[in-house]
Protein backbone atom coordinates (compact mmCIF):
# COMPACT_ATOMS: atom_id res chain seq x y z
CA UNK A 1 0.00 0.00 0.00
CA UNK A 2 1.48 3.96 -1.04
CA UNK A 3 1.84 6.56 1.32
CA UNK A 4 -0.68 9.37 0.99
CA UNK A 5 0.74 11.80 -1.26
CA UNK A 6 1.69 15.34 0.75
CA UNK A 7 -1.30 18.26 -0.41
CA UNK A 8 -0.14 21.33 -2.24
CA UNK A 9 -0.44 23.20 1.15
CA UNK A 10 1.92 20.75 2.71
CA UNK A 11 4.26 20.92 0.37
CA UNK A 12 4.30 25.09 -0.32
CA UNK A 13 4.99 25.01 3.55
CA UNK A 14 7.75 22.48 3.80
CA UNK A 15 9.21 24.33 0.85
CA UNK A 16 9.14 27.64 2.56
CA UNK A 17 10.26 26.08 5.49
CA UNK A 18 13.33 25.00 3.99
CA UNK A 19 13.95 28.30 2.33
CA UNK A 20 13.77 29.89 5.79
CA UNK A 21 16.68 27.43 6.70
CA UNK A 22 18.93 27.80 3.92
CA UNK A 23 18.51 31.51 4.58
CA UNK A 24 19.32 31.20 7.97
CA UNK A 25 22.34 28.95 7.48
CA UNK A 26 23.74 32.09 4.56
CA UNK A 27 23.18 34.66 7.17
CA UNK A 28 24.90 32.98 10.16
CA UNK A 29 27.90 32.37 7.73
CA UNK A 30 28.01 35.50 5.66
CA UNK A 31 26.14 37.84 7.47
CA UNK A 32 22.88 39.91 6.78
CA UNK A 33 22.91 42.20 3.31
CA UNK A 34 21.61 45.83 3.62
CA UNK A 35 17.75 44.56 2.98
CA UNK A 36 17.53 41.38 5.13
CA UNK A 37 19.45 43.82 7.88
CA UNK A 38 16.65 45.90 7.66
CA UNK A 39 14.37 43.39 8.02
CA UNK A 40 15.09 42.04 10.97
CA UNK A 41 15.58 45.57 12.54
CA UNK A 42 11.66 45.69 11.84
CA UNK A 43 10.92 42.72 13.19
CA UNK A 44 12.71 42.98 16.30
CA UNK A 45 11.19 46.31 16.49
CA UNK A 46 7.82 45.00 16.49
CA UNK A 47 8.39 42.38 18.90
CA UNK A 48 9.97 44.81 21.50
CA UNK A 49 7.19 47.39 20.80
CA UNK A 50 4.69 44.27 22.07
CA UNK A 51 7.51 43.77 24.94
CA UNK A 52 6.96 47.58 25.99
CA UNK A 53 2.66 47.24 25.18
CA UNK A 54 2.51 43.66 26.80
CA UNK A 55 4.58 44.95 29.95
CA UNK A 56 2.51 48.34 30.70
CA UNK A 57 -0.71 46.01 30.34
CA UNK A 58 0.56 43.73 32.82
CA UNK A 59 1.46 46.13 35.24
CA UNK A 60 -2.09 47.81 35.24
CA UNK A 61 -3.37 44.37 35.50
CA UNK A 62 -1.65 43.78 38.75
CA UNK A 63 -1.96 47.17 40.19
CA UNK A 64 -6.31 47.10 39.57
CA UNK A 65 -6.23 43.59 40.56
CA UNK A 66 -4.56 44.26 43.68
CA UNK A 67 -5.14 47.85 44.76
CA UNK A 68 -9.13 47.43 42.93
CA UNK A 69 -8.88 50.40 41.08
CA UNK A 70 -10.81 50.60 37.76
CA UNK A 71 -8.07 53.56 36.72
CA UNK A 72 -4.25 52.51 37.40
CA UNK A 73 -3.11 56.09 36.16
CA UNK A 74 -4.72 57.76 39.17
CA UNK A 75 -3.46 55.31 41.77
CA UNK A 76 -2.06 57.93 43.89
CA UNK A 77 -5.75 59.28 43.80
CA UNK A 78 -7.48 56.03 45.30
CA UNK A 79 -4.74 55.15 47.65
CA UNK A 80 -6.13 57.66 49.79
CA UNK A 81 -9.16 55.72 50.25
CA UNK A 82 -7.75 52.51 50.92
CA UNK A 83 -7.54 50.88 54.07
CA UNK A 84 -4.41 51.48 55.47
CA UNK A 85 -2.99 47.64 56.39
CA UNK A 86 -3.32 47.24 52.67
CA UNK A 87 -1.22 49.77 51.31
CA UNK A 88 1.66 48.33 53.79
CA UNK A 89 0.75 44.26 52.88
CA UNK A 90 0.62 44.83 49.06
CA UNK A 91 4.77 46.30 48.49
CA UNK A 92 5.93 44.35 51.52
CA UNK A 93 4.42 41.06 49.68
CA UNK A 94 5.38 42.18 46.09
CA UNK A 95 8.66 42.70 47.40
CA UNK A 96 9.35 39.10 48.70
CA UNK A 97 7.81 38.26 45.03
CA UNK A 98 10.38 39.89 43.98
CA UNK A 99 13.43 38.74 46.35
CA UNK A 100 12.76 35.16 45.62
CA UNK A 101 12.60 35.81 41.46
CA UNK A 102 15.97 37.09 41.60
CA UNK A 103 17.16 34.85 44.33
CA UNK A 104 16.34 32.00 42.15
CA UNK A 105 17.52 33.02 38.48
CA UNK A 106 20.21 35.60 39.10
CA UNK A 107 23.72 35.18 40.67
CA UNK A 108 23.67 38.55 42.52
CA UNK A 109 19.91 38.68 43.43
CA UNK A 110 19.97 42.44 41.63
CA UNK A 111 17.52 43.36 38.74
CA UNK A 112 19.45 44.02 35.68
CA UNK A 113 18.92 47.26 33.76
CA UNK A 114 19.92 50.36 31.47
CA UNK A 115 23.63 50.19 32.85
CA UNK A 116 23.64 46.67 32.04
CA UNK A 117 22.16 46.95 28.31
CA UNK A 118 24.86 50.06 27.94
CA UNK A 119 27.53 47.40 29.32
CA UNK A 120 26.48 44.73 26.66
CA UNK A 121 26.58 47.14 23.74
CA UNK A 122 30.34 48.33 24.65
CA UNK A 123 31.83 44.82 26.24
CA UNK A 124 29.97 41.94 25.21
CA UNK A 125 28.92 42.54 20.59
CA UNK A 126 25.86 43.78 21.73
CA UNK A 127 24.65 41.11 24.07
CA UNK A 128 22.65 40.89 27.64
CA UNK A 129 22.10 38.25 30.21
CA UNK A 130 19.06 36.19 28.71
CA UNK A 131 17.96 34.14 31.77
CA UNK A 132 18.80 37.24 34.42
CA UNK A 133 16.88 39.39 31.77
CA UNK A 134 13.87 37.99 31.73
CA UNK A 135 13.74 37.50 35.99
CA UNK A 136 14.14 41.05 36.18
CA UNK A 137 11.54 42.26 33.50
CA UNK A 138 9.23 39.98 35.36
CA UNK A 139 10.23 41.03 38.91
CA UNK A 140 10.06 44.87 37.67
CA UNK A 141 6.73 44.08 36.46
CA UNK A 142 6.04 42.65 39.83
CA UNK A 143 7.37 45.71 41.56
CA UNK A 144 5.55 48.68 39.73
CA UNK A 145 2.29 46.51 40.09
CA UNK A 146 2.51 46.45 43.88
CA UNK A 147 3.98 49.56 44.83
CA UNK A 148 7.32 49.93 43.83
CA UNK A 149 8.33 53.90 43.50
CA UNK A 150 10.57 53.07 40.05
CA UNK A 151 10.04 53.28 36.14
CA UNK A 152 9.33 51.35 33.71
CA UNK A 153 11.21 52.08 30.71
CA UNK A 154 14.44 50.73 31.87
CA UNK A 155 13.17 47.23 32.18
CA UNK A 156 11.61 47.57 28.87
CA UNK A 157 14.64 48.51 27.53
CA UNK A 158 16.30 45.70 29.21
CA UNK A 159 13.56 43.32 28.32
CA UNK A 160 14.17 44.65 24.17
CA UNK A 161 17.85 44.04 24.46
CA UNK A 162 16.85 40.35 25.63
CA UNK A 163 14.95 39.81 22.68
CA UNK A 164 17.96 41.36 20.40
CA UNK A 165 20.68 39.15 22.08
CA UNK A 166 18.59 36.12 21.22
CA UNK A 167 18.24 37.02 17.30
CA UNK A 168 22.10 38.05 17.17
CA UNK A 169 23.02 34.40 18.63
CA UNK A 170 20.11 32.59 16.39
CA UNK A 171 21.80 34.50 13.13
CA UNK A 172 25.81 34.32 14.97
CA UNK A 173 26.00 38.40 14.66
CA UNK A 174 29.65 39.51 14.45
CA UNK A 175 30.20 42.58 16.99
CA UNK A 176 29.09 45.37 15.12
CA UNK A 177 25.81 43.59 13.73
CA UNK A 178 24.90 42.91 17.12
CA UNK A 179 25.39 46.04 18.52
CA UNK A 180 23.08 47.40 16.08
CA UNK A 181 20.29 44.94 16.64
CA UNK A 182 20.88 45.57 20.00
CA UNK A 183 20.19 49.05 19.19
CA UNK A 184 16.75 48.64 17.24
CA UNK A 185 15.46 47.25 20.05
CA UNK A 186 16.43 49.85 22.87
CA UNK A 187 15.24 52.66 20.22
CA UNK A 188 11.94 50.57 19.46
CA UNK A 189 11.26 50.32 23.65
CA UNK A 190 11.57 53.71 24.26
CA UNK A 191 9.72 55.10 21.67
CA UNK A 192 6.76 51.96 22.15
CA UNK A 193 7.08 53.55 26.10
CA UNK A 194 6.81 57.35 25.02
CA UNK A 195 5.20 57.34 21.52
CA UNK A 196 8.06 59.07 20.61
CA UNK A 197 9.97 57.70 17.65
CA UNK A 198 12.73 60.17 17.33
CA UNK A 199 13.57 60.20 21.17
CA UNK A 200 13.91 56.40 21.41
CA UNK A 201 16.00 56.39 18.08
CA UNK A 202 18.20 59.25 19.68
CA UNK A 203 18.19 57.65 22.78
CA UNK A 204 20.01 54.14 21.54
CA UNK A 205 22.26 55.88 19.14
CA UNK A 206 23.67 58.50 21.55
CA UNK A 207 23.27 56.97 24.75
CA UNK A 208 23.94 52.97 24.09
CA UNK A 209 25.47 52.99 21.11
CA UNK A 210 27.13 56.08 21.79
CA UNK A 211 27.87 56.46 18.06
CA UNK A 212 25.90 58.08 14.88
CA UNK A 213 27.64 55.64 12.38
CA UNK A 214 25.54 55.76 8.60
CA UNK A 215 25.70 51.89 8.66
CA UNK A 216 23.43 51.46 12.28
CA UNK A 217 20.83 54.96 11.80
CA UNK A 218 18.55 53.79 8.89
CA UNK A 219 17.49 50.47 10.88
CA UNK A 220 17.20 51.92 14.27
CA UNK A 221 14.86 54.66 12.59
CA UNK A 222 12.92 51.87 11.23
CA UNK A 223 12.85 49.68 14.72
CA UNK A 224 11.80 53.02 16.30
CA UNK A 225 9.01 53.10 14.06
CA UNK A 226 7.73 49.72 13.95
CA UNK A 227 7.75 50.68 17.93
CA UNK A 228 5.48 53.57 17.70
CA UNK A 229 3.07 51.82 15.55
CA UNK A 230 2.77 49.20 17.69
CA UNK A 231 1.69 51.91 20.79
CA UNK A 232 -0.46 53.42 18.68
CA UNK A 233 -2.38 50.58 17.16
CA UNK A 234 -3.29 50.28 21.20
CA UNK A 235 -2.99 54.02 22.33
CA UNK A 236 -4.09 55.98 19.20
CA UNK A 237 -1.99 59.57 19.35
CA UNK A 238 -2.33 59.77 22.96
CA UNK A 239 0.94 60.98 25.38
CA UNK A 240 1.94 59.56 28.36
CA UNK A 241 1.46 63.62 29.90
CA UNK A 242 -1.19 66.41 30.05
CA UNK A 243 0.61 69.60 28.88
CA UNK A 244 -0.59 73.01 29.26
CA UNK A 245 -2.05 75.15 26.67
CA UNK A 246 -0.35 78.27 27.46
CA UNK A 247 2.94 79.34 29.35
CA UNK A 248 4.87 80.94 26.33
CA UNK A 249 8.01 83.10 27.25
CA UNK A 250 6.92 86.22 27.99
CA UNK A 251 10.50 88.26 28.16
CA UNK A 252 14.27 87.48 27.31
CA UNK A 253 14.97 88.61 30.21
CA UNK A 254 13.40 85.20 31.67
CA UNK A 255 16.28 83.62 30.12
CA UNK A 256 18.57 83.28 33.06
CA UNK A 257 16.27 82.09 35.23
CA UNK A 258 15.93 78.88 33.10
CA UNK A 259 19.81 78.67 33.38
CA UNK A 260 19.51 78.88 36.82
CA UNK A 261 17.37 76.02 36.79
CA UNK A 262 19.10 74.09 34.82
CA UNK A 263 21.79 74.36 37.32
CA UNK A 264 19.01 73.36 40.36
CA UNK A 265 17.72 70.30 38.52
CA UNK A 266 21.61 69.20 37.81
CA UNK A 267 21.85 69.26 41.89
CA UNK A 268 18.48 68.13 42.05
CA UNK A 269 19.92 64.58 39.93
CA UNK A 270 23.10 64.33 41.17
CA UNK A 271 21.40 64.17 44.89
CA UNK A 272 18.81 61.84 43.24
CA UNK A 273 21.96 59.15 42.24
CA UNK A 274 24.28 59.82 45.29
CA UNK A 275 20.47 58.71 47.28
CA UNK A 276 20.10 55.56 45.20
CA UNK A 277 24.37 54.42 45.80
CA UNK A 278 23.97 55.71 49.64
CA UNK A 279 20.78 52.99 50.15
CA UNK A 280 23.06 50.29 47.96
CA UNK A 281 25.60 50.85 50.19
CA UNK A 282 23.03 51.10 53.53
CA UNK A 283 21.10 48.15 52.28
CA UNK A 284 24.58 45.74 51.59
CA UNK A 285 26.14 46.65 55.31
CA UNK A 286 22.61 46.54 56.90
CA UNK A 287 21.85 42.75 55.57
CA UNK A 288 25.32 41.81 55.98
CA UNK A 289 25.04 42.71 59.86
CA UNK A 290 21.96 41.46 60.16
CA UNK A 291 22.56 38.16 58.41
CA UNK A 292 18.85 38.81 56.41
CA UNK A 293 18.57 36.18 53.44
CA UNK A 294 18.65 37.85 50.42
CA UNK A 295 15.38 37.21 49.46
CA UNK A 296 14.01 39.05 52.15
CA UNK A 297 15.79 42.84 51.39
CA UNK A 298 12.97 43.67 49.14
CA UNK A 299 10.70 42.95 51.09
CA UNK A 300 11.82 45.12 53.75
CA UNK A 301 12.18 48.20 51.15
CA UNK A 302 8.71 47.44 50.13
CA UNK A 303 7.59 47.41 53.84
CA UNK A 304 9.03 50.73 54.40
CA UNK A 305 8.06 52.19 51.06
CA UNK A 306 4.23 50.88 52.43
CA UNK A 307 4.76 53.15 55.50
CA UNK A 308 6.02 55.96 53.80
CA UNK A 309 3.11 55.95 51.59
CA UNK A 310 0.30 55.90 54.37
CA UNK A 311 0.92 60.09 54.60
CA UNK A 312 2.47 60.32 50.97
CA UNK A 313 0.77 57.99 48.14
CA UNK A 314 2.34 59.83 45.31
CA UNK A 315 5.62 58.08 45.74
CA UNK A 316 3.75 54.91 44.75
CA UNK A 317 3.89 53.31 41.22
CA UNK A 318 5.20 55.29 38.18
CA UNK A 319 4.00 58.57 39.16
CA UNK A 320 2.78 60.12 36.09
CA UNK A 321 -0.43 61.12 37.90
CA UNK A 322 1.70 63.55 39.98
CA UNK A 323 3.92 64.80 36.84
CA UNK A 324 1.18 65.86 34.99
CA UNK A 325 -0.22 67.74 38.08
CA UNK A 326 2.96 69.09 38.26
CA UNK A 327 3.08 69.80 34.12
CA UNK A 328 0.00 71.48 34.45
CA UNK A 329 0.73 73.69 37.82
CA UNK A 330 -1.77 71.86 39.98
CA UNK A 331 0.57 71.75 43.03
CA UNK A 332 1.53 74.36 45.77
CA UNK A 333 5.34 75.10 46.07
CA UNK A 334 5.06 73.02 49.74
CA UNK A 335 3.34 70.03 47.79
CA UNK A 336 5.87 70.36 45.08
CA UNK A 337 8.89 70.49 47.52
CA UNK A 338 7.78 67.73 49.30
CA UNK A 339 6.74 65.33 47.37
CA UNK A 340 9.97 65.51 45.32
CA UNK A 341 12.28 64.84 48.72
CA UNK A 342 9.95 61.86 49.17
CA UNK A 343 9.93 60.56 45.75
CA UNK A 344 14.05 60.78 45.62
CA UNK A 345 13.53 58.96 49.21
CA UNK A 346 11.44 56.10 48.04
CA UNK A 347 13.43 55.46 44.50
CA UNK A 348 16.47 55.57 46.58
CA UNK A 349 14.42 52.36 48.77
CA UNK A 350 13.00 50.87 45.89
CA UNK A 351 16.41 50.43 43.92
CA UNK A 352 18.60 50.39 47.32
CA UNK A 353 16.40 47.06 48.79
CA UNK A 354 16.79 45.43 45.32
CA UNK A 355 13.76 45.77 44.09
CA UNK A 356 12.89 46.31 40.22
CA UNK A 357 12.25 49.27 37.40
CA UNK A 358 14.47 52.16 36.53
CA UNK A 359 14.81 55.87 37.06
CA UNK A 360 13.69 57.70 33.89
CA UNK A 361 10.41 58.33 34.74
CA UNK A 362 11.15 58.92 38.55
CA UNK A 363 13.25 61.53 37.45
CA UNK A 364 10.43 62.95 34.98
CA UNK A 365 8.67 63.64 38.11
CA UNK A 366 11.12 64.66 40.56
CA UNK A 367 12.18 67.31 37.39
CA UNK A 368 9.32 68.68 37.01
CA UNK A 369 8.01 68.89 40.82
CA UNK A 370 11.69 70.47 40.90
CA UNK A 371 10.88 72.66 38.11
CA UNK A 372 7.10 73.55 39.53
CA UNK A 373 8.87 74.51 42.80
CA UNK A 374 11.27 77.16 40.92
CA UNK A 375 8.91 78.82 38.78
CA UNK A 376 6.25 79.28 41.22
CA UNK A 377 9.60 81.11 42.98
CA UNK A 378 10.71 82.76 40.03
CA UNK A 379 7.14 84.12 39.19
CA UNK A 380 6.50 85.35 42.37
CA UNK A 381 9.61 87.57 42.45
CA UNK A 382 9.25 88.68 39.04
CA UNK A 383 5.75 88.92 38.26
CA UNK A 384 6.27 91.53 35.38
CA UNK A 385 8.79 89.41 33.75
CA UNK A 386 7.46 85.76 33.95
CA UNK A 387 5.36 83.78 32.26
CA UNK A 388 3.42 81.03 33.82
CA UNK A 389 5.07 78.55 37.02
CA UNK A 390 4.20 75.47 34.92
CA UNK A 391 6.80 76.62 32.15
CA UNK A 392 9.58 75.92 34.67
CA UNK A 393 7.86 72.27 35.16
CA UNK A 394 8.12 71.49 31.31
Amino acid sequence: MTDPQPSFLSQQIAHIRDGLREGLVVIRQKGPSKVTFWFIALVIGIAAGFAALFFRKGIDWLQALLYGTEDPQRLHTFLTGLSWYWIVIIPTVGGLVVGLILHKFTKDARCRSVSDVILGAAMHEGRVETRAGLASALASLITLGTGGSSGREGPVVHLAAVIATWVSRRINADGITGRDLLGCAVAAAVSASFNAPIAGALFALEVVLRHFAVHAFAPIVIASVAGTVINRLEFGGLTEFTLPTYGDLQFYVELPAFLLLGLTCGVVAVTLMRSIFWAEDFGNHLQARTRIPRYLRPAVAGCVLGIIALWFPHIIGVGYETTSMALTGQLLFHEAVIFAVFKVAAVAITLGGRMGGGVFSPSLMIGALTGLAFGLVATALFPEVSGSSSLYAL
